[in-house]
């Protein structure tokens, strides 16, 4: 397991230095570390292999309290992306740009670039892109509705500061967010890898001009 699953496994030491045979409490065990190794183990044989018991024993927990948080791998699996994208949100909109538009415009363009080449998504296409139909075709994730929520407070930022046009923000934000989901999910139909440095200076100037007064 990784280093970072190893770290948090801080009640194992413990009853291995007093010599305890007592389980850890199951409120007791991080979230993250259960995460991670659905993560590790996604990326080595893929969603459809995994298994509940799967996760349990490479995160070292009992399937009791596994079963506790989420009742199936496809709610692991969710909960994993919704983690993943959570972080590429709050590391990409950054707040030193010049004006609102700028801000919304380079955040989300990172954000498409990530989404496009991070393993965890790349691995899901290429073994099980039925999982993420349902977010496609049917209904909002939580990674879309966070996704919707802070390009619509960037929308509202950049309009306050005049250097977005006026409308409705909430209908801007969902055109944003379904241009966005194409580059980042079909982006590599239509371009190499060595490519897609092109495609994202066409989205940024798509969105620029789609934003600007």
């Amino acid at each position: 397991m990784s280093q970072r699953i190893s770290d948090t496994d801080s009640g194992s030491s413990a009853a291995e230095s007093t010599g305890s045979t007592r389980p850890t409490p199951a409120n007791a065990i991080g979230e993250e570390r259960i995460l991670d190794a659905a993560y590790e183990l996604l990326l080595a044989i893929g969603m459809r292999r995994m298994t509940m018991a799967d996760i349990a024993r490479h995160a070292e927990v009992s399937r009791a309290t596994l079963y506790r948080r989420w009742p199936n791998v496809q709610a692991v699996v969710a909960a994993l992306m919704t983690r993943e994208w959570t972080t590429a949100l709050v590391s990409a909109f950054q707040p030193d740009a010049v004006d609102g538009r700028s801000r919304l415009v380079e955040g989300v363009v990172e954000v498409v670039a990530k989404t496009r080449t991070h393993p965890l998504m790349r691995k899901i296409i290429e073994l099980d892109p039925e999982f993420l139909t349902p977010y496609l075709l049917e209904r909002r994730g939580s990674s879309t509705v966070a996704h919707l929520a802070l390009v619509e407070a960037g929308i509202r930022a950049g309009q306050e500061d005049g250097s977005i046009r006026s409308g409705d923000p909430d209908w801007l934000s969902r055109q944003i967010i379904l241009v966005s989901l194409a580059s980042a999910v079909s982006g590599p139909v239509l371009a190499s890898a060595a490519e897609y440095p092109k495609l994202d200076e066409e989205l940024r100037t798509m969105l620029t001009r789609y934003l600007v007064p």
